[in-house]
């Protein structure tokens, strides 16, 4: 049976899930899904509401840390986890702290400033779905952007907590990139994969099948805060051009 990979184009997570697919080499199909309308479909698969879902076979795994734990088990080719037991617990206590702590930071300062732009952001949202949903989610972009805010609890001040949040991890990410080409031992892991993924939005790759704005259309905050940051994230920008490899 085909992998299946429900998604929606614009998550961060997902794009973690299609990178250790894409360096496994895996064949595998995507299901992309409009954030809002997805909850019944994955509902009814899982039980809850969030994605990325990998289905293979007769099995369905939820949440991106628990997919690349099974896709170690089942294509054990090109690990991304570590078989020494020191290396492996440093590898997952990044990923834990990337997945809790990083990843809502960038989603939270990320979405503050971009649903300000209606015209920018439903194409994003709407990204790899029918060419339609981008129409239907300008016509009902307040109602969307109400609903975004409250779910991820997005505002003036969390954006700013965000934004420190961001600004501390990529600091100590720089400087561990410093000092090693690997977040963890000698080779590339699920731990250098996550940093690089959930920090994507903030470098806008070519790789991630979007349509980012051209960066002179981002509202002026945003600009102003990447000019500022731009040696703070540069690491993460060179190991995502050097690693990520997109399937043919």
């Amino acid at each position: 049976m085909a992998i299946k990979l429900y998604q929606f184009a614009i998550s961060h997570y997902c794009e973690k899930i299609r990178w250790a697919l894409d360096h496994k080499g895996l064949s595998y199909q995507t299901i992309n899904l409009l954030p809002g309308s997805h909850i019944k479909l994955i509902k009814g698969m899982t039980g809850s509401t969030s994605v990325p879902v990998l289905v293979h076979d007769d099995k369905v795994v939820q949440n991106s840390a628990d997919i690349i734990d099974y896709l170690d088990d089942a294509f054990p080719e090109r690990p991304l986890t570590p078989l020494d037991p020191h290396q492996r617990q440093m590898v997952r206590e990044w990923e834990r702290r990337l997945d809790k702590v990083a990843g809502p930071a960038v989603r939270c300062y990320c979405y503050h400033y971009l649903l300000q732009r209606p015209k920018l952001v439903a194409p994003m949202l709407a990204a790899q779905t029918p060419f339609y949903n981008r129409y239907l989610l300008r016509l009902g972009f307040s109602r969307v952007d109400e609903l975004m805010r409250s779910w991820m609890k997005i505002n003036e001040r969390t954006a700013r907590t965000a934004q420190q949040t961001i600004e501390d991890i990529l600091s100590e990410l720089a400087a561990a990139y410093q000092k090693s080409e690997f977040l963890v031992g000698d080779r590339f892991t699920r731990a250098d994969l996550t940093a690089a993924a959930l920090f994507a939005p903030l470098f806008q790759p070519q790789a991630y099948p979007v349509p980012w704005p051209a960066p002179n259309r981002l509202p002026q905050p945003m600009q102003q805060w990447l000019q500022r940051n731009e040696e703070r994230i540069a690491p993460l920008t060179q190991l995502y051009q050097q690693q990520r490899q997109v399937r043919g």
